[in-house]
């Protein structure tokens, strides 16, 4: 999953829309459309509004899923 598509899936699976995402997160309702289209990569402090929103980490807001394959 690449991260526009992680925004539109965090996005519909809270049930907001692209305008009530905007109004309530004050990220422009266009950059949240290109965000998810892959248009722009999102801001950093788009994110973080992003992330607080839904009250989910970064990682979990851009789909990562992180694997510690540190070897010791």
């Amino acid at each position: 999953m690449n991260i526009g598509e992680a925004l539109k899936y965090q996005r519909e699976v809270n049930g907001i829309s692209q305008n009530a995402l905007s109004k309530a997160t004050g990220i422009s309702q266009p950059k949240i459309s290109y965000y998810e289209s892959n248009k722009h990569l999102p801001l950093i402090d788009d994110c973080i509004r992003l992330a607080n929103f839904y009250g989910i980490s970064l990682d979990e807001l851009v789909g990562r899923d992180f694997v510690n394959d540190k070897k010791e």
